[in-house]
């Protein structure tokens, strides 16, 4: 790859790698429901939030879905201003964006992981497959670019409430920075 392709082609490729490994054949069953909660979830105490009541590893797999969401959005942006288009500084712009994203989803990933190995005894794998259809599906209900942004807004709240609770599950410093 060209340096000039370089960010865009790393987005691309870490995008069209997690959607190919996100839905292995296994987790293709119609009509398999998601794993629900059960008494070993430890679940948020936020009232007045969207997540109050939810286990935590279902939450942070809302979330994540939504940010994986919003990059895909920000990177096709950045397509069209380095093809169809060209505007550089869009590109950067828009570039940017979604590796900002990519790094918050992550996270949220990260945190759903960790909640479900540790509270239900599970494997990494096994997690995978058990948060995947909740992020899918909260990915997949937002249509538009500003659909997926509004649906982030109380995602950072969550990932800060946890990390004060459950520091171990939610420690990258890193998300939500921008």
């Amino acid at each position: 790859m060209t340096r000039r392709f370089g960010a865009l082609g790393a987005t691309l490729l870490l995008v069209a790698f997690a959607c190919a490994v996100s839905r292995p054949a296994s987790a293709q069953r119609p009509g398999q429901p998601a794993q629900g909660a059960d008494k070993r979830d430890r679940v948020v105490a936020a009232p007045g939030t969207p997540f109050n009541g939810k286990a935590y590893w279902q939450s942070a797999a809302q979330c994540g879905g939504i940010y994986f969401k919003v990059g895909t959005f920000y990177s096709e942006e950045a397509i069209k201003a380095q093809v169809i288009k060209p505007d550089p500084a869009a590109y950067e712009k828009f570039t940017r964006s979604a590796q900002g994203a990519t790094r918050n989803a992550t996270a949220f990933f990260e945190a759903a992981e960790r909640f479900l190995i540790a509270d239900r005894k599970i494997t990494r794998e096994e997690a995978v497959l058990a948060y995947d259809p909740i992020s899918t599906a909260a990915g997949d209900r937002a249509k538009t670019l500003d659909a997926a942004l509004q649906a982030t807004k109380p995602c950072p709240d969550l990932y800060q409430t946890c990390r004060a609770t459950y520091p171990q599950a939610c420690n990258d410093n890193d998300a939500l920075a921008d």
